[in-house]
């Protein structure tokens, strides 16, 4: 890069998420022996005034392309963060420790689920993750519980990790009260006061094979949130000797294969998954407060056998319009009803597919292509006829299902809660049409699997490239397969491996 500033740097850290964030804080010893680490992250810092809960500013600042990345085929809206802490800062702070069976199915050498159990029990503690007293238990949440205990479903509380919660209900736009314990409050802080260096608005365009990272510091827009960078804006180069890429499962992929290294590693990019999701609302005929409180405290988890989880959901008027399917006159009732509206998550627990898969385009940007199979249109469908169950057993006048037809369900149509066969007469799995039905997804996974070698993965169980040991990804790519859960603790579980490995190479790689 011809003109570029220059920096000498022994650990250049890509990225400032669940896995990014974990590296740095674990990485400060490095500090302490004379080692100079570095954090480059592609979105702003916002200052803690900044954070105002306002919808449509706050998905500006905090998300790409304001959360609705769209897949190629325009069937499925992508959420990640891109700030200071990534999709940490936006994300609800359920914590869950990754089940057994999964682990064990990833059949990745050298990883144990006693291990990754283990270094997830440590970052919750660290995080302040615990399960909400009831006094702290929103309306839509104790509905949840009712439903779902009626409709014969074992329910079950999140752990969650917020330190001093007051309500706000703000946690997907950035929580406004700095209760939210994500790498923005506890590993880069305390990173950052171990001497890590943490430079924003710097987008990492190219690793090169010489281990330099080519790298364009924007410039803070005059009406944008968040701090200037702490370097100039315009074009830089970071010599490292040792490279973390913990983008995320589509930045670091998207990296990657920008830096020319798809033809070495054959299965980069590929095995991405994503939970990809329906927000369901019904109506019910008294205000349930649902914007008050935590809005996700418990969930029916049916991965194992049915492929699909229900969670409690808050979502604001502009996100739950847009998730609602159809428009005209049914639509814009239950808009006029939120007050009244009670939400719940279905989420699908997908599993790598090889049409599914992070690309680039072009220009360099990145791709997303993404079908839904056969097994994920039944986990949906079968959320859905759940959730309806659900919804009026705990006393919903009328339920939004988007694959019924009309979308719909009246409480005096039927015996939702019993009548089985008429649920899946009026909410049939032919009724899921792509680009018809709205579906999100914030749980991105793959792209960088690990594995046993270059012919069925991208890194080993610690995270480094195959033939390239200077070079290691720590962060949700990594995933083989869905980890059907939130993906928190276990990013960071995995990336504090990452992280330990670095350290325990660091005579042979820093020079």
């Amino acid at each position: 890069m011809s003109g570029a500033r220059t920096h000498e740097v022994d650990v250049a850290v890509v990225g400032s998420g669940a896995g990014g964030g974990t590296v740095a804080r674990e990485l400060a010893p490095l500090v302490d022996e004379g080692r100079r680490v570095l954090v480059l992250e592609k979105g702003p810092k916002l200052r803690d005034d900044e954070f105002t809960g306002g919808e449509l500013e706050m998905s500006k600042a905090l998300f790409a392309d304001r959360g609705g990345f769209l897949n190629e085929e325009g069937t499925l809206t992508l959420a990640f963060g891109r700030a200071y802490g990534g999709s940490t800062v936006v994300y609800t702070g359920t914590s869950l420790v990754a089940p057994e069976r999964v682990i064990r199915a990833w059949d990745v050498p050298g990883l144990e689920h006693a291990g990754i159990a283990a270094r997830s029990e440590k970052y919750a503690e660290e995080n302040n993750v615990h399960r909400l007293p009831a006094d702290e238990i929103n309306e839509n949440n104790r509905l949840f519980v009712q439903g779902s205990r009626r409709a014969g479903y074992d329910v079950r509380q999140f752990p969650v990790n917020v330190d001093g919660c007051l309500g706000s209900s703000l946690c997907n736009l950035g929580c406004p009260n700095a209760a939210k314990m994500g790498t923005n409050r506890v590993q880069l802080p305390e990173a950052e006061a171990a001497g890590v260096e943490v430079v924003t608005r710097a987008d990492v365009r190219r690793i090169r094979t010489d281990r330099t990272l080519e790298v364009e510091v924007d410039e803070k827009p005059a009406d944008a949130k968040g701090e200037p960078s702490a370097w100039p804006p315009g074009r830089h180069e970071v010599r490292a000797d040792a490279v973390v890429a913990a983008g995320g499962s589509v930045g670091t992929s998207t990296l990657l294969l920008r830096s020319g290294l798809g033809d070495r590693l054959p299965r980069l990019g590929r095995g991405f998954t994503c939970h990809p999701a329906h927000i369901l609302v019904a109506e019910h005929d008294e205000p349930i407060t649902n914007d008050l409180g935590h809005p996700k405290s418990f969930y029916v988890d049916r991965a194992a056998t049915e492929g699909w989880v229900l969670e409690t959901c808050m979502y604001f008027p502009f996100v739950t319009a847009k998730n609602m399917a159809g428009f005209g006159a049914e639509h814009a009732r239950f808009m006029r009803a939120f007050p009244r509206l009670q939400m719940i998550l279905v989420l699908a627990c997908d599993h790598a597919d090889d049409h599914n898969r992070v690309e680039i385009g072009p220009d360099g940007e990145p791709r997303v292509r993404y079908r839904f199979t056969d097994r994920v249109v039944r986990s949906l469908v079968g959320g859905t006829r759940a959730s309806a169950r659900i919804f009026f057993a705990a006393g919903a006048r009328r339920v939004h299902a988007p694959e019924a037809t009309p979308t719909t369900l009246e409480a005096d149509e039927a015996d939702w809660v019993e009548n089985g066969d008429a649920l899946r007469r009026r909410i049939p799995e032919d009724g899921f049409l792509p680009g018809k039905i709205p579906v999100s997804a914030a749980h991105l996974m793959g792209g960088c699997a690990m594995g046993k070698g270059p012919a069925d993965s991208v890194t080993d169980d610690r995270g480094r490239i195959h033939g390239l040991p200077w070079l290691r990804v720590a962060d949700g790519s990594l995933f083989p397969d869905s980890v059907e859960i939130n993906p928190y603790l276990t990013i960071m579980a995995l990336a504090d491996r990452v992280a330990e490995g670095l350290r325990e190479d660091a005579r042979e790689l820093l020079s």
